[in-house]
């Protein structure tokens, strides 16, 4: 949480999980479908086949003085330098799980690495939700066994999501904002 020189306060919300995951569709989906929003520029760095090399990010506010400056994390295993940058001075975890049997791995490691990256802090003082996304996907793993292989238990927010659809997108977001405020606002 920080204020600028408006007297606004910041609260960072991150979008971390595997590569290709759906991480920038959430945020655009987000970006491009919710109305009642006040969204800044969507910025991305991205290579030039539109996979994310090092965030994208968006500010965000339902008005006021609070404002969500919200990123995603490029996910592939070679910018694991760049997902601790942008995880530093993080209010907020969005972990998007992607719900593809062949996907069990990326997920165990890309979880696994966020733990290492927050200790014990997540969960703690940096409230998570997770997003078990893809559940269109015919051959998806169940949510029990997505819950198992991540190692959660019934203390975390989970939503199914479709992110391509925004099916339970701003649901999650809401989730992680209100945990966010609660947390950082209101301790």
């Amino acid at each position: 949480m920080r204020k600028d020189d408006k007297g606004r306060i910041h609260l960072k919300i991150v979008f971390y999980g595997p590569s290709l995951g759906g991480k920038t569709t959430a945020l655009r989906w987000l970006y491009g479908k919710v109305e009642g929003l006040q969204k800044g520029d969507f910025t991305s760095i991205a290579d030039q086949t539109n996979r994310t090399l090092f965030f994208d990010y968006v500010p965000m506010s339902a008005g006021g003085r609070v404002l969500f400056d919200v990123f995603t994390v490029a996910g592939q295993k070679r910018h694991r330098h760049q997902r601790k940058v942008v995880l530093q001075g993080t209010d907020g975890l969005l972990f998007v799980a992607d719900s593809s049997p062949d996907q069990r791995d990326e997920n165990i490691e890309s979880f696994e690495e966020l733990k290492m990256f927050v200790g014990d802090d997540l969960g703690r003082n940096i409230p998570i939700v997770v997003m078990l996304n893809k559940r269109d996907l015919p051959n998806r793993m169940s949510r029990d066994e997505m819950l198992d292989l991540l190692g959660l238990g019934s203390n975390i927010p989970i939503y199914e999501t479709i992110a391509t659809q925004g099916v339970g997108v701003k649901r999650s977001f809401q989730a992680i904002a209100r945990e966010v405020i609660l947390k950082r606002m209101y301790k």
